[in-house]
């Protein structure tokens, strides 16, 4: 669980900015790529895809001034791409790079998918777009898709997410948007789901996420934990620090998934300031091996545990 057990902040996302315009900039004025700067970036050189030469397949664009990159284009050996921090709006020079493994475009002008070469790039398999200004899916497709990092764009709504586009997704990142439900995840080969930073206030469509192992719903408006199902029989780590829980009633839902959950942070919940908090969880939760920072000890463990059974014993009606 070590790389869940640290919240990250919004801030501490790498390449995390407002998203870039050419009008804004000021510093650097915005240059269409050129071959002399793909020469630069290029780097580790290996056996293309047919085996009858080499050809670099790393380059790296970072940090160019670039608005446009047409001149990419003829680089159909490139595997690795980074154009983070620049001033792009327009992918499509990219539909020639089919060999296209991982790319990152953080901080740029993006806007939409519409009109972006996504459908023939059949190997993408790592992609990260945070700090544009997407506000919804249509158009982005990722059959090869294994990890998508969305975070702080303004996207609103998730229906575009079905399984028949993105089979093989495990890890989606879409901190920092404005989202109000987790509505319109339709991926059950789902691992890790990052929703922190959003205006969430319900859970609806968690049913879906039946291999769903780390759930992060960090800062946003939740009220109740309600819209856990029997079906997430993988749930082990869920964060849903700085939200408005005030009961423990609220967490009713999570007996649903009390069986795998390991690991639940509630902190900055009004919820965590009430008499025997932590009691009161590991009565609906009793397998937790840690609540907040702090493991489950074996005294609580057992406390926990005799409270249940005292409440069972008053709950068996006299004959």
């Amino acid at each position: 669980m070590s790389d869940v057990d640290e919240d990250v902040e919004l801030s501490d996302v790498e390449g995390l900015e407002s998203p870039k315009g050419v009008g804004e900039s000021e510093k650097i004025q915005a240059l269409h790529l050129t071959k002399e700067t793909i020469r630069e970036g290029l780097s580790l050189l290996c056996r293309t895809g047919n085996r009858l030469g080499h050809a670099f397949i790393k380059l790296d664009l970072n940090n160019k001034g670039l608005d446009g990159i047409g001149a990419i284009s003829s680089y159909i050996h490139i595997r690795f791409l980074d154009l983070s921090n620049n001033y792009i709006t327009d992918l499509s020079p990219l539909a020639t790079l089919t060999h296209l493994l991982w790319l990152k475009v953080n901080n740029n002008a993006v806007a939409s998918f519409k009109g972006q070469p996504f459908s023939e790039l059949p190997f993408l398999q790592w992609l990260s777009m945070t700090a544009n200004r997407i506000t919804d899916l249509d158009g982005l497709v990722g059959p090869a898709l294994e990890s998508l990092n969305l975070t702080g764009n303004s996207i609103q709504r998730l229906n575009e997410f079905q399984s028949s586009s993105f089979a093989n997704l495990v890890t989606l990142e879409l901190r920092g948007s404005h989202l109000d439900t987790t509505d319109g995840i339709d991926l059950p080969n789902l691992r890790k789901l990052y929703l922190a930073k959003n205006v969430i206030n319900r859970l609806e469509g968690l049913e879906k996420l039946e291999r769903l192992t780390v759930l992060h719903l960090r800062d946003n408006q939740l009220e109740s934990l309600d819209g856990f199902s029997p079906s997430m029989k993988c749930l082990l780590y869920l964060n849903a620090r700085g939200n408005l829980i005030t009961d423990v009633k609220a967490l009713q839902s999570l007996v649903h998934v009390s069986q795998t959950l390991r690991v639940l942070v509630l902190s900055e919940n009004l919820l965590v300031e009430t008499s025997d908090y932590r009691l009161s969880v590991l009565m609906v939760l009793p397998q937790l091996e840690r609540l907040d920072k702090d493991p489950v000890s074996a005294d609580e463990r057992s406390e926990a545990r005799r409270l249940i059974r005292e409440v069972d014993e008053e709950e068996i009606p006299e004959p």
